[in-house]
């Protein structure tokens, strides 16, 4: 409940995107286990990371929300992270500076 507002003016609460129509998902955040560690990639095929168009951030949030990590992105950075020991039900949230924020969950 309340209103949002940043230096006294309102704000719009960002409401996720979980999924796309098109064959080749690019915003969605998925998870793939390997080595023990899990890998948030932004998309099934990578996200484009051009001046244009990238990815502001990733966050990752435990099912618990005790635990978030935040990475900030730049152009030309790969848009990914790579964290251990995440818990089934950890969800992660990318924003592109384009299309929104997008989410996807660890099942």
């Amino acid at each position: 409940g309340g209103e949002l507002v940043c230096c006294g003016k309102p704000m719009n609460r960002l409401e996720p995107n979980y999924h796309e129509e098109s064959m080749m998902e690019k915003h969605v955040p998925i998870f793939v286990d390997f080595d023990g560690n899990t890998e948030i990639r932004v998309g099934e095929v990578l996200h484009p990371m051009s001046d244009e168009h990238y990815i502001k951030f990733i966050q990752v949030v435990s099912p618990d929300n005790k635990c978030v990590h935040l990475k900030f992105l730049n152009p030309n950075d790969i848009p990914k992270v790579s964290l251990k020991n995440l818990q089934k039900g950890t969800v992660a949230r990318e924003y592109c500076n384009i299309h929104g924020l997008w989410e996807g969950k660890y099942d």
